[in-house]
């Protein structure tokens, strides 16, 4: 049973927020204050990516542990009311994400998931400096000279000039 009137939980509930959450703002001031420039939203992309990083061909999607289904985290835990409803919707947003992830990466777009619990105060700083690490990882990777190898002397066929 519900703690909270219909009303009161329909007020809750009209609260939350898709987008500009306080999880994904975190994220945003970190790599700005970094020198890092980002479209937010981005609806040319499958899955609307929260952030995009288009020098480093990177797509970042800041998720809520309720909304998306967190397996294992302590915050992701199913409500007790209307709960076959909670259990489709959560499903069915974990499918989706699957789904959005994969064609990103069919695409060529590195795709990387923060959740709301890695973003708590206690290691907050620890996991944005390892994302800062993996982004210029990413952009060294995809800046590289590229090596090729030449083929062996007996593979090339060379053509004699007749002098007249």
């Amino acid at each position: 049973m519900d703690v909270m009137t219909k009303q009161q939980r329909h007020d809750c509930m009209a609260r939350i927020k898709g987008k500009n959450t306080k999880p994904e703002l975190i994220v945003r001031r970190f790599l700005w204050s970094h020198g890092l420039r980002y479209r937010i939203n981005y609806s040319r992309l499958p899955g609307k990516p929260d952030l995009v990083l288009t020098k480093y061909r990177t797509v970042i999607f800041v998720n809520g542990c309720f909304w998306h289904g967190h397996d294992g985290c302590r915050y992701y835990r199913l409500p007790k009311s209307n709960v076959e409803y909670w259990t489709s919707k959560i499903e069915n947003n974990k499918a989706r994400d699957q789904r959005d992830r994969e064609l990103l990466s069919k695409m060529g777009w590195n795709v990387v998931q923060i959740w709301e619990c890695q973003l708590l105060p206690k290691s907050r700083e620890a996991y944005l400096e390892s994302l800062l690490n993996l982004l210029d990882g990413i952009f060294l990777e995809s800046h590289s000279v590229k090596r090729y190898a030449l083929p062996d002397d007996d593979d090339l066929a060379i053509a004699a000039e007749n002098s007249d």
